[in-house]
């Protein structure tokens, strides 16, 4: 598996519709669909006024494009960028590209928002729980283990540098472990729009697990629909269907990622407070935000913080939120203000 295996599968949390979008290839009249793996989870592209003739070259810079970002991000291959950093014991300023300095700015300031729940840091946290390259644990970590992952962690231990047109990463705890899992799906989405454009295509969408993001209309000269699933592993249907009129979105769940241990189920949703997967009501929080990484990031620290407190974050930084709570009998939504301007229909 490589750097997506903590949120493999979740590429159902968001539903992509419209039937023109699924049809088979054709110049102008209908979508232009390419799909494939990466990261250990899947890609979808569709673009709309492009001919069929371009398909097999698309695909192959889409895959060449996904195969140099798990390079940069991947911590299950030993030789990528960010395992590089991680396996480092130095702490002097790390040399970096701009895409790895990028990604985490926006994850460190998310995470400063969110008083920490979206925590990159948390590398020996998700390995401990089985999320990460190493094994799944035979036995539930004890509070002993718990406790020393968490020394390893925190976002005040890192920071980037930018001076003269150079990036560097620092760490100040020679064992910091980044894990970048969390905002992954959403930076590769980001940067498939960015081909598509240099590509001069103006009319797509693009999906990498569950982040997505559009641009202009699909073939049918409609709105690019995407449906948020509701929160089960065993039922493809649509909770919610929003335009995302050139934004991005993604879903965090806690009802897709898990195993079973002992008699409970393990999420891979960690709080970095407690070092322990979450256990509270909250099973789905979508965000839509300008870019699909910033949706990503945010989902995730939501997701951690739980439903009042996810609210509270919600309306005081003004952003576009969907969350799926569970009650006794059933499930409940909440959604922002601002989310209500992408919103096309909701079914309960």
């Amino acid at each position: 598996m490589e750097l997506l295996r903590l949120r493999y599968g979740l590429l159902a949390a968001v539903l992509l519709l419209s039937a023109c979008d699924s049809a088979a290839p054709q110049a102008t009249k209908q979508a232009l669909v390419l799909e494939g793996k990466t990261m250990g989870t899947y890609w979808r592209v569709s673009v709309a006024g492009v001919d069929s003739a371009r398909a097999p070259a698309l695909r192959k810079k889409i895959q060449a494009q996904l195969d140099a970002d798990d390079r940069l991000l991947s911590t299950w291959k030993p030789d990528s960028a960010l395992s590089r950093f991680n396996q480092s014991r130095s702490t002097a300023p790390w040399p970096v590209s701009e895409a790895m300095s990028d990604i985490v700015t926006t994850s460190l300031r998310i995470g400063r928002k969110t008083d920490s729940a979206m925590d990159i840091t948390i590398g020996p946290l998700v390995n401990l729980w089985g999320f990460g390259p190493e094994k799944q644990p035979i036995n539930t970590p004890d509070q002993a283990q718990v406790e020393a992952a968490r020394a390893l962690t925190g976002l005040e231990h890192l920071r980037v540098i930018n001076s003269a047109g150079q990036q560097w990463l620092q760490k100040d705890l020679p064992a910091l472990y980044v894990d970048l899992s969390t905002v992954g799906e959403g930076f590769a989405a980001d940067r498939l729009a960015r081909l598509m454009e240099r590509e001069g295509i103006s009319r797509y969408l693009v999906s990498v697990g569950g982040a997505v993001t559009t641009r202009g209309l699909n073939a049918e000269g409609r709105a690019w629909r995407v449906a948020i699933q509701k929160p089960t592993d065993r039922e493809n249907a649509a909770q919610a269907i929003v335009d995302l009129s050139g934004h991005g979105i993604s879903t965090s769940g806690s009802y897709r990622n898990y195993y079973e241990l002992n008699g409970q189920r393990i999420s891979h949703v960690i709080d970095p407070t407690t070092g322990r997967p979450i256990q509270h009501r909250l099973v789905s929080a979508t965000v839509i935000a300008p870019t699909a990484l910033e949706a990503d990031g945010w989902d995730t620290g939501l997701m951690v913080l739980g439903v009042e407190k996810a609210k509270k974050v919600a309306l005081k930084e003004g952003l576009a939120v969907y969350l799926i709570v569970k009650e006794d009998n059933g499930f409940t939504t909440w959604m922002s203000p601002q989310f209500t301007s992408f919103l096309l229909s909701e079914k309960n």
